[in-house]
């Protein structure tokens, strides 16, 4: 009887653990805002706004999502734009082709802030995101996708840039754990995250390892955040869903399916921090996908049963 009873227990178990492993699993996100962007991105929310800061790269725009009125503010940039992260009540810091900057959400008037890149016309700015101490992480991408020619960069609140990583060919997706001893961080074509111990003290990493093997049945690996179980969130660029991964042990834990082909970013978002938006791209689609997935350049949401974190702003004081 001790011998059932304690088989009917590993078994209860058991499926409370694969529960609590798959959470996302089998779950579809739902059109939260049309929109026809060549290549969404970016995806960062702003919790003191209630704002959710996206990019179309292509489109060479910075957009302001308000979900609770279903606004969307609109501005263009003057080159491709490669994320954008919080800053104060009047302005957010984006990366240009030629370097990062302040621009006021009012006017949409930039002031630089680096041009660390501005000599290498070969490659553009990407993806980034800000650390616990408010500097801005951003990396370049090679634009012929080709060659690991481009760099990721920690830019501090005064505009001193400092090369962190080189060798890269299209930087991505960069998360900390909420206890900011970890940095993860993506270069797509290796389809891999690593991880590096990230000191607090000194905004330095080290230890470079590999957490995560993407396989590409998958898809590509692409924008990336974290939620309040330091689980991974990456959208898969062809491969029509967010997955989640274990970087402790490089599972994959769950997938959530996607109405678009290139799934590029995710934020959590709302006053709980527990609806994850999406961001998606129309481009790199044959006819055949565009007619099956015409929504493909919204913005979709879903709520996947765990919380995020709150993004850090740019600069210390505004955390």
């Amino acid at each position: 009887m001790k011998y059932v009873l304690g088989v009917i227990l590993l078994s209860m178990l058991s499926c409370q653990n694969t529960s609590k492993n798959m959470k996302g699993n089998s779950l579809i996100a739902e059109l939260e805002y049309k929109f026809d962007a060549l290549l969404g991105e970016g995806a960062v929310w702003n919790y003191k706004t209630q704002e959710l800061y996206w990019i179309d790269i292509e489109g060479k725009s910075l957009h302001i999502y308000q979900p609770k009125t279903k606004v969307n503010k609109s501005f263009s940039t003057r080159s491709r734009i490669g994320t954008v992260v919080p800053y104060t009540s009047t302005e957010a810091v984006v990366a240009l082709e030629d370097g990062i900057y302040k621009l006021h959400l009012e006017t949409g008037a930039l002031s630089l802030v680096s041009d660390v890149e501005a000599q290498h016309t070969e490659n553009r700015f990407n993806d980034g995101k800000c650390d616990p101490l408010g500097n801005l992480w951003v990396g370049s991408m090679h634009l012929e996708q080709s060659k690991p020619h481009a760099s990721l960069y920690k830019v501090n609140p005064e505009g001193l840039a400092t090369k962190m990583i080189d060798s890269v060919t299209i930087s991505n997706g960069i998360v900390w754990t909420s206890d900011a001893k970890t940095m993860y961080y993506i270069d797509t074509p290796t389809s891999k995250i690593m991880g590096y111990d990230f000191d607090i003290n000194t905004g330095t990493i080290s230890n470079e390892r590999v957490a995560v093997e993407v396989s590409l049945d998958d898809g590509y690996p692409d924008g990336m955040t974290i939620d309040a179980e330091n689980m991974l969130w990456v959208g898969l660029w062809n491969g029509n869903a967010v997955a989640r991964y274990n970087p402790e042990t490089g599972a994959l834990m769950s997938k959530i399916k996607v109405p678009a082909h290139n799934v590029t970013a995710c934020a959590f978002g709302g006053e709980n921090l527990d609806i994850l938006y999406i961001t998606t791209a129309s481009l790199d689609m044959t006819p055949e996908e565009q007619k099956a997935l015409p929504l493909s350049g919204s913005i979709f949401k879903v709520v996947p049963g765990v919380k995020g974190v709150k993004a850090s702003f740019f600069g210390a004081e505004h955390n």
